[in-house]
């Protein structure tokens, strides 16, 4: 081997830098991700924020930054937040990432509940008695006489093309009828965890 070769080698610390950091494009993408979370914070709701347990210093910032409104102005403050946000610890940015996406799939669960909602009604006012008796055997608890009336009313309604109260009300007698149901369930399944447990 020349003694030359040597001379092309590159420097150890740079060999062990390269090995042990992160890429170039890793920290990109992670800053990134936190600049996505910095705008998410300034975006969502002002309950969802609230609700997220924040150092004080940074709900303070957090706060102020949700004031800014002017678009370039925004665009800074983001930025700012996300190089705020970078000095924290990652277990809480975690923690702010996974309150968001729990609050994102209890809203997507119940806007898919209320679209069931809305089928059962669509389907009890095309099919009439026959469907209600169907709903009334899966629901015991129903109410059928006030269910019943309420069907007729929003049947009435729809072939005189009159305003849809009853079946707004329809609407939130099912809502409610099926959440009842639901929590009835829920709570058989705990009884039935507590239970498996003894």
């Amino acid at each position: 081997m020349d003694d030359h070769d040597d001379d092309f080698a590159p420097p150890a610390e740079r060999i062990s830098k390269r090995a042990t950091g992160p890429s170039r494009s890793q920290r990109k993408r992670e800053a990134l991700d936190v600049l996505a979370l910095a705008s998410t914070l300034m975006a969502a709701p002002a309950g969802q924020v609230q609700r997220l347990v924040l150092p004080d210093e940074l709900a303070e910032l957090v706060a102020t930054s949700r004031r800014v409104q002017q678009q370039i102005a925004r665009k800074r403050q983001t930025q700012y937040l996300a190089k705020q946000l970078r000095r924290q610890d990652a277990g809480l940015l975690e923690t702010i990432r996974s309150a968001f996406a729990e609050d994102r799939d209890s809203a997507r669960r119940e806007a898919a509940r209320l679209h069931r909602v809305e089928r059962l009604r669509d389907r009890l006012l095309a099919e009439g008695d026959g469907a209600l008796e169907g709903l009334l055997d899966e629901h015991p608890q129903g109410d059928a006489t006030h269910l019943r009336q309420l069907l007729r009313q929003a049947r009435k309604e729809r072939d005189e093309n009159a305003p849809p109260h009853a079946a707004r009300a329809l609407f939130r007698t099912l809502r409610d009828l099926l959440a009842a149901a639901e929590e009835r369930r829920d709570g058989d399944d705990a009884s039935g965890d507590d239970q498996g447990e003894d």
